[in-house]
């Protein structure tokens, strides 16, 4: 293990640390500002001043920016119709962390995958749990999922679709 790169060791910090919020959203449907905020601002720094940054400072700004107020204006018309919140402003921060690391090229692919992935495992949860389908169930481990595929293998879901396309 000796052997690894930098970056990979960055990487196996960043799905330590993803994986732990997926856990910890599942027991308690919370994403604590106490890891999440710190995520963005390495995310930046690391892409700021690393030469083995997974995306350039300006895509890793735009990236925190547009992935979290996308959420929260997505959070805001939810709640303007429903009269209640629709997303956590920690799932917000969680994406705002993955377009901090991963800069704002992948984000459409992030929420395609979480998305699908919490349509699927959504289901299962309220079924397993006995709830109806208006209660509410955690997006982060789908978010921290996502973001994981895309670190690992970026690009995936993109070269998946278009190949079926073209």
């Amino acid at each position: 293990m000796g052997n690894l790169a930098f970056s990979e060791w960055i990487q196996i910090f960043l799905i330590l640390v993803l994986l732990y919020l997926a856990y910890f959203d599942l027991r308690t449907f919370r994403l604590p500002d106490i890891i999440t905020l710190p995520l963005i601002f390495t995310g930046l720094l690391f892409n700021s001043f690393s030469n083995q940054g997974f995306a350039s400072f300006q895509d890793s700004i735009i990236g925190a920016i547009l992935s979290y107020t996308g959420l929260w204006l997505l959070n805001a018309l939810y709640r303007a119709l429903k009269k209640q919140n629709g997303i956590g402003m920690g799932d917000a921060k969680l994406l705002a962390a993955l377009g901090a690391w991963l800069g704002w090229q992948p984000l459409p692919g992030i929420l395609l995958t979480a998305s699908l992935t919490g349509l699927i495992g959504g289901i299962i949860w309220l079924v397993w749990n006995k709830q109806n389908h208006r209660a509410a169930f955690p997006f982060g481990p789908f978010l921290a999922i996502a973001g994981i595929i895309e670190l690992l293998w970026p690009q995936t879901i993109q070269t998946l679709l278009l190949s079926k396309l073209a």
